[in-house]
């Protein structure tokens, strides 16, 4: 478990490091806003391409993992992302905008192997009720990963380094740390599931929670990614909250902030172990102590004080309060915290000013347990095919490369329009439809069928 939260730290860090790239490098080449989201088109376009062979060779020739073991493609996928890591430093010098993208592509190859390994192996290392409570609570160091990115990103990129050097050496610096992982799994002992044979051909698809599961994947990320990508951008809005982006980013680390509340806070609500009295004083226990982390985080950041967070304990109270009411039944709380999601959105997309942020804001909190959920319900059942299960899974992590292009388009096309800074609200049209296809899937499309 500490190897592999230490992973899902890491690709949570790297991935939200993209939110920072976007406004630095549309203010670099003076890039439109569609144009600016080829960022995430292109790391999370890696996760489509490399699942997508992933996929055809498991298909074909058996499933990869099951024959070289999950160490080695946890070992593989961080030397990936080690190689992917300085190709910035040439695209700092060449300052060519193409060149940056590659770099995230290769990066995101890299993850899309640690993806399609840790997810499964995470959920298969303990009791099958367990394991959206085990893959909740390894997301919750994900979106931790996710928190400290903004604030950290955000003051080598914007404050600490200037020009080129703003990516240079950060990325030079997570290549060694990237490194340092593979070294250490290289010499921690894991457990193995049992091999099945190099002919062995999977025939994952066959099962109707699996094929709904990879829209629900796309529909989630998708959201999560485009939101995310976006927050910066519409916080400085004037009839929001007209922040600049080194404000801004304060407040983009709250969003992330509240997915890793709503994770660890999962990992208790759907825990057996758990009930009643205790169920609730341990989730008090756990959100008390991630809003001190938050405000520690802040006040050592040089970030949001007390008087600006406050409301975000509001939020968390209202998170624990959902759980509550949801239960521990999986799908349920899938199905209601995508429609709280869902409804936060619409208050962002009418509303103005604080109202419209904290809204916006607290849509992390209630995407926390979706990617969790989504994939135990997903590959529940599977057998010998979770290995290609998970690779279709994360192969539609291409919701992230396409849905915020698609919105970054949309706002271009209001603009141009003429609706000004309503283009903006009206583009969460996208992100409002994912929630309530995730919502359906939740209720009744994640029921385990062929």
């Amino acid at each position: 478990m500490a190897v592999l939260t230490t992973l899902f730290f890491m690709w949570g860090f790297m991935t939200v490091m993209n939110d920072v790239l976007i406004p630095h490098l549309k203010a670099v080449f003076t890039l439109s806003w569609w144009q600016s989201m080829l960022v995430q088109f292109c790391f999370f376009g890696a996760y489509f391409l490399g699942s997508l062979a992933y996929y055809f060779h498991s298909s074909s020739n058996g499933d990869p993992i099951q024959r070289m073991g999950y160490k080695r493609a946890l070992i593989a996928g961080l030397l990936l992302s080690a190689a992917g890591s300085p190709l910035f430093a040439p695209a700092t010098f060449v300052q060519l905008y193409g060149l940056y993208l590659l770099a995230l592509f290769v990066l995101g190859l890299g993850f899309t192997l640690l993806q399609i390994a840790a997810n499964p192996f995470m959920a298969i290392i303990g009791p099958a009720e367990g394991a959206s409570s085990r893959l909740n609570l390894a997301q919750g160091f994900n979106s931790l990963g996710t928190t400290l990115a903004p604030l950290i990103g955000g003051a080598l990129i914007f404050d600490h380094f200037k020009g080129d050097a703003a990516v240079r050496w950060p990325y030079a610096f997570f290549a060694g740390l990237f490194l340092l992982q593979a070294a250490w799994v290289h010499f921690t002992g894991l457990p193995e599931q049992p091999h099945t044979s190099a002919g062995e051909r999977q025939h994952a698809l066959r099962h109707r929670q699996l094929r709904n599961g990879m829209v629900a994947i796309f529909c989630y990320v998708g959201a999560e990614v485009a939101i995310g990508s976006l927050i910066i951008g519409f916080l400085g809005l004037g009839h929001v909250m007209g922040l600049g982006h080194n404000d801004a980013k304060n407040y983009l680390s709250l969003y992330w902030g509240g997915a890793m509340c709503g994770r660890f806070l999962g990992a208790v609500a759907l825990n057996d172990r758990f009930s009643g009295l205790k169920r609730f004083i341990l989730m008090l226990a756990v959100g008390a102590a991630i809003f001190l982390l938050l405000g520690c985080i802040n006040h050592a950041g040089g970030g949001l004080d007390l008087a600006h967070l406050w409301p975000m304990a509001v939020l968390i109270v209202a998170n624990m309060a959902v759980f509550m009411l949801a239960g521990r039944n999986t799908g349920k709380v899938t199905g209601i915290f995508a429609s709280v999601a869902g409804t936060l959105v619409l208050c962002a997309m009418f509303g103005g000013g604080a109202f419209a942020m904290w809204a916006i804001l607290a849509v992390g909190l209630f995407n926390s347990v979706l990617w969790g959920n989504i994939f135990t319900l997903s590959i529940h059942g599977l057998g010998n095919a979770t290995g290609q299960g998970s690779s279709l899974l994360v192969m539609m992590i291409l919701g992230g490369a396409l849905i915020p292009v698609a919105q970054g388009a949309l706002i271009d096309a209001l603009q141009a329009q003429g609706f000004g800074d309503s283009a903006m609200h009206f583009s969460f049209v996208l992100p409002l439809l994912s929630y309530v296809y995730l919502a359906w899937f939740g209720l009744r499309g994640s029921k385990a069928t062929r």
